[in-house]
């Protein structure tokens, strides 16, 4: 699965970015289409958020979606939306400051949904991902 070492975060070095229309796309979408490298021809529709400039991803059937396990394998991605494709690469996201940021943003963004608080249950918080442009 994914190398050990401190979780990365947005402006350390060697960290790739998206720039800031990209990140505001992100952070308006409600939902986008992700295609793993491993699976290129079944697209699945996730949740995304943007927090604190950092993307980031969660999946709902925890460490059982297949998306989420391509990519915990070190596969890469692509994001499908508006008519974009964006190549991803993910990275583990499960520090204890990730994982608040990314579960609030997950709960502001898509409180109208009853769904919303299923995407901060505790046994999914784990398989919450970074993703970077490649």
């Amino acid at each position: 699965m994914f190398g050990g070492g401190p979780p990365r975060r947005a402006g350390d070095q060697g960290m790739a970015n998206f720039d800031a229309d990209t990140l505001r796309e992100l952070g308006d979408l409600r939902e986008l289409r992700i295609r793993t490298g491993k699976h290129p021809k079944t697209g699945v529709v996730i949740w995304i958020v943007v927090a604190d400039d950092e993307v980031f991803v969660r999946s709902w059937l925890g460490a059982r979606g297949r998306w989420y396990r391509d990519l915990a394998a070190g596969g890469p991605a692509t994001l499908e939306f508006a008519g974009r494709r964006i190549e991803v690469q993910a990275f583990p996201a499960n520090d204890d400051s990730s994982v608040a940021r990314a579960s609030a943003e997950f709960l502001r963004k898509y409180q109208p949904s009853s769904h919303a608080r299923e995407m901060a249950r505790s046994e999914i918080l784990s398989t919450t991902l970074r993703l970077e442009p490649r």
